[in-house]
C-alpha cells in the first residue's frame, strides 16, 4: 500500500502493515509470516473493466481448492470486481457472508488510481478491519 497522504498520517491507529519487514522482490518469505497471494483471474489487464466473465473461470474451483488445502483464516479481494469474478453478486466491503471451508472472505476496497473517488481514510478503515479480524 502506498505511504499515507499528510492527511491520513496523524491518525491514532498505527499504519497497516501485514509482514515486519519489507521484502525485495522475488523474495519467497511472504508465506513465512502466513501470508500468499494469487489473482482472481489468471489474465492481466489494464483495469478490472476489462475483464469478463471466461477471464474467472474455473477461478471459484481454484480458490476452494487453496481455502481447503491451505486452510488460511481469510481470503482477501482487494476490490469489488476480484471478488465478483468468481462468485457474482454484488459485494460490500467487508466481511462476506460466503465462507469456503472455514476460510472466510473479505472484500478490500481497490487500490487502483483509478478508485481514487474512495478517499484514503476510507480504504485504510477497511485495511485496519481485516488486521483486526484476523488478530
Amino acid at each position: 500500500m502506498p505511504a499515507a497522504p499528510p492527511s491520513a498520517a496523524a491518525d491514532s491507529d498505527p499504519p497497516v502493515s501485514a509482514v515486519p519487514d519489507v521484502l525485495a522482490p522475488g523474495q519467497d518469505e511472504l508465506t513465512a509470516y502466513g501470508f500468499g497471494l494469487t489473482n482472481a483471474a489468471l489474465r492481466t489487464t489494464r483495469g478490472s473493466g476489462d475483464l469478463r466473465k471466461p477471464d474467472f473461470a474455473g477461478s471459484a474451483a481454484r480458490l476452494e481448492r487453496i481455502a481447503v488445502e491451505l486452510r488460511p483464516r481469510a481470503i482477501a479481494f482487494v476490490g469489488k470486481e476480484a471478488y465478483r469474478g468468481p462468485f457474482g453478486g454484488r459485494p460490500m466491503h467487508g466481511l462476506q457472508e460466503r465462507r469456503l471451508g472455514g476460510t472466510v472472505l473479505f472484500v478490500l476496497p481497490s487500490t487502483s488510481p483509478a478508485n481514487a473517488a474512495v478517499p484514503y481514510a476510507e480504504r485504510l478503515r477497511w485495511f485496519r478491519e481485516l488486521r483486526r479480524l484476523l488478530s
